[in-house]
């Protein structure tokens, strides 16, 4: 069965209703982010594939989780959230084997005990804040840590999660999406992916990375390229213009037009928003 539904998401602290700031664009975005999710949910999404920035990275591969579950919790302003959530460990099998196959540097991470039901992955703030939209909003306290054990009531759906090397250059995540493309293909599972995505962290003198002209110019580029649905141009991205940015989109965007190498997709630009230093941007890829 192809992919049925996929989705540029950010992550963003404040996306999270417990963790709201009260900025405008920041709701808007969160209304986008609840449409992805009703989209995964109308179409019966069985296992979510998230390739994010932040999770555990293994320089020249592409690291996927191969635990039992993944926990975190997300500190920010006082207010807190905790995600417990199960990984499709079978199914990042077939991922590490299959793209193994296609001669592409993979690596399974795990973490914890040593057996499956006692492994437990740390779960960083890429993963957690599209999952929060996805089937997974429930603050589940006291189990966002890697000890807690497993809470108790409904789940959404298992998750296989990604991280890909920056090491491994632009043909490579293309090459890696095309892979991915053929397995949920081949799969009987009804696949949805995320791309989690944020873009220009220079919006702001104040901000962590500082202020540069670049960001209006790289977020307008991302949002034309998604427009058009032309994920694949941003393979020409200058290298200098990424690094000035600060973007942690990319990859995971070169990933997903490998994916569309395999099954076509249709763009929606659904919004986009800045929160104090950083940008983001949430847009659906449905199938055609």
């Amino acid at each position: 069965m192809p992919l049925v539904a996929a989705a540029i998401m950010p992550h963003g602290f404040p996306l999270i209703p417990a963790m709201d700031n009260g900025l405008e664009s920041v709701q808007n975005l969160r209304a986008a982010m609840q449409r992805v999710g009703d989209e995964f949910r109308d179409v019966g999404v069985e296992t979510i594939v998230l390739a994010g920035p932040h999770g555990t990275r293994v320089e020249g591969a592409m690291a996927v989780v191969r635990t039992g579950r993944a926990a975190g919790t997300l500190s920010h302003g006082g207010k807190s959230v905790e995600m417990n959530v199960p990984i499709d460990h079978a199914f990042a099998d077939v991922i590490g084997a299959e793209v193994a196959r296609d001669h592409i540097p993979v690596a399974a991470v795990g973490f914890g005990g040593n057996r499956m039901d006692q492994a437990v992955m740390p779960m960083d703030w890429g993963a957690m804040g599209p999952l929060w939209f996805l089937g997974h909003d429930q603050d589940r306290t006291g189990y966002g840590n890697v000890l807690a054990g497993t809470p108790e009531g409904d789940e959404g759906p298992p998750v296989v999660l990604i991280t890909p090397s920056r090491m491994l250059d632009r043909d490579t995540q293309i090459a890696f999406g095309r892979s991915l493309g053929r397995i949920f293909h081949e799969s009987d599972k009804r696949i949805g992916f995320i791309a989690s995505c944020d873009w220009s962290h220079v919006h702001a003198e104040s901000g962590p990375y500082g202020a540069h002209p670049i960001a209006r110019q790289m977020d307008d580029t991302i949002q034309i390229a998604i427009r058009a649905n032309d994920l694949l141009g941003l393979q020409h991205l200058p290298q200098p213009d990424v690094e000035a940015a600060a973007i942690d989109g990319l990859w995971q965007c070169l990933i997903l037009a490998g994916i569309q190498q395999r099954t076509a997709l249709r763009s929606e630009l659904l919004a986009y928003g800045i929160d104090g230093y950083y940008s983001m941007i949430v847009a659906s890829f449905m199938p055609e």
